[in-house]
């Protein structure tokens, strides 16, 4: 890496390459725009907006050492001020427009802010949010809040210093802040373009696509670094559109595609009006339905590649089956490179044997065994440490390896459920709906779902007097979208009269794992998934 910071990378790349894409919106994704047409912006006339900014930032007095709040969807906006920022030595805080005003005003107070930046669909929510308690600015202002300094003028990058906090869904309930610097955006970026195999990168010839959002890592972190390290193009959707996918893959020129479980298995569920003529050398995701990989294959032309990373990793660890044999069909997700030491153990701590599934913790060889890593979970070092336990990164995650060294995926070891490419905290679920006046206890677990990974399922007692019925399931799926981001509220509610728990009261999910299972034919439980819908 010849640059510490992406800022400085993008400037390398912009200087050299002014004339090469660097983001093109399909006019589908601009559907909320004046003019909802087909944008796309260069490396040089991109890095004049971001300067633009840079200008505007340290006029009104920010400096290094400050954190801003984005709430700018996948919008062009958001690189100009992500990279302006990063020039000044200013962390970002992205946000997501699915959350409620109180889960907004947690990660606020949490990362102690000093501004967040939204645009005309999300300023209101900042200012619900916000209450005043810190400034809201519009991303496309001429100029800013002023501030009072109290950081420092940025000197020279360092390739140490913090360049985004990103909040992800813990066991402990509330989200925890993973501390990403400027060395997890560079080695993220490095270690996609050198994967090689089926995941070649041309420099100056990908077209990446993704609908993944930019307050997520591999957003953000993965592909927009990967391309700007290659003076690639990114091609940002707002979101996943099945409808309008294959024309975008294809006006757009696309060479790669990023996508999420649930994608192939929508795709295929639709016919095509005529062939599909496309530019994709490869799909590069995760959790791909295992009986759906080769088929979709062989049905559209190219591999998809499953990779495996969390944001804690990111900037170290990232294992995709990018070599043959990938095992398609079978959850792999390929085998560490050098540099990354992957272990399986079982609950004392002993190493599994080839086929046996054990947890899976990982680390950079050498005598920095963090290298690359999140700096931590912000304000939380005991999580951390208990993160790092013998000088391993636990990943929760359950995984068997291959005689051929290859890796797979078998399940999650955390209280986590992931929807759609979201991970929830089961016992967020659970706080909110402890705190509905009918509610006496609840258990939230994972149940399977054909189109989203999995999906929530809320096993509730109630107190007496309430009705066990779909009206009152349906005030209790109220309850939680009122508080919560939509997807995290429960498309399952199911009424039971006691909960298995063990000798010191603690609940025993794996008891319910059975239940969560077949939730259509568990006695009591309402279906209420269609009623789970993004707030417009």
């Amino acid at each position: 890496m010849t640059s510490t910071s992406p800022y400085l990378a993008f400037r390398q790349t912009a200087l050299q390459y002014p004339d090469n894409d660097f983001l093109h919106i399909p006019a589908s994704a601009r559907k909320h725009y004046a003019t909802p047409e087909p944008l796309t912006l260069r490396y040089g006339e991109t890095l004049a907006r971001i300067e633009e900014q840079v200008g505007r930032y340290r006029d009104a007095g920010y400096r290094a050492g400050m954190r801003v709040a984005l709430l700018l969807d996948n919008r062009p906006d958001f690189f100009f001020h992500f990279f302006a920022l990063n020039a000044l030595g200013i962390s970002v805080v992205p946000l997501n427009a699915d959350s409620r005003p109180h889960e907004i005003a947690y990660v606020a107070e949490h990362s102690e802010i000093v501004l967040a930046v939204g645009i005309d669909t999300t300023r209101s929510l900042l200012h619900a949010a916000l209450d005043g308690k810190v400034p809201v600015a519009d991303a496309n202002a001429s100029a800013l809040p002023r501030i009072e300094s109290t950081g420092h003028a940025a000197t020279t990058p360092s390739i140490d210093d913090e360049c985004a906090i990103l909040y992800t869904s813990g066991t402990t309930g509330k989200p925890k802040g993973c501390i990403l610097d400027n060395r997890y955006f560079l080695s993220i970026g490095e270690i996609y373009i050198t994967e090689g195999g089926l995941c070649e990168v041309r420099p100056g010839v990908e077209r990446l696509i993704t609908p993944l959002p930019l307050f997520h890592m591999n957003a953000l972190a993965c592909s927009t670094m990967a391309m700007v390290l290659s003076a690639g193009c990114v091609i940002q959707l707002d979101r996943f559109h099945p409808r309008s996918w294959w024309a975008d893959v294809v006006q757009s020129g696309a060479t790669i595609v990023h996508y999420l479980g649930v994608m192939p298995a929508i795709l295929l569920g639709m016919e095509a009006d005529e062939p599909i003529t496309h530019s994709v050398r490869f799909g590069y995701g995760a959790n791909v339905d295992p009986k759906q990989q080769q088929v979709f294959e062989r049905r559209f032309g190219f591999p998809l590649i499953e990779g495996w990373a969390m944001t804690e990793t990111g900037g170290a660890v990232v294992i995709a089956s990018s070599q043959e044999p990938r095992h398609a069909g079978s959850r792999c997700f390929g085998r560490p490179r050098p540099g990354m030491e992957v272990k399986l153990v079982d609950a004392e701590y002993n190493e599994v044997a080839n086929g046996v599934p054990g947890h899976m913790l990982v680390r950079r060889e050498g005598s920095n065994p963090r290298l690359g890593f999140f700096r931590g979970y912000l304000k939380d070092n005991s999580a951390t440490e208990a993160a790092w336990q013998h000088d391993w990164f636990h990943t929760g995650d359950i995984v068997r390896r291959g005689d051929d060294g290859s890796l797979h995926f078998v399940d999650r070891q955390k209280n986590i459920i992931r929807r759609s490419g979201e991970n929830i905290a089961a016992l967020e679920v659970e706080a909110c709906l402890l705190d509905h006046p009918d509610v006496r206890q609840t258990a939230v677990i994972a149940a399977p779902d054909s189109l989203r990974d999995e999906e929530v399922m809320a096993c509730v007692i109630v107190s007496p007097e309430t009705l066990r019925s779909e009206a009152t399931a349906r005030a209790l799926q109220t309850w939680c979208l009122e508080r919560l981001a939509y997807y995290k509220a429960p498309g399952y509610v199911a009424f039971v009269d006691a909960l298995p728990v063990t000798s010191t009261n603690k609940v025993q999910k794996t008891q319910l794992a059975a239940f969560g299972a077949d939730p259509l034919n568990a006695p009591e439980c309402f279906d209420l998934r269609a009623l789970k819908k993004r707030v417009s």
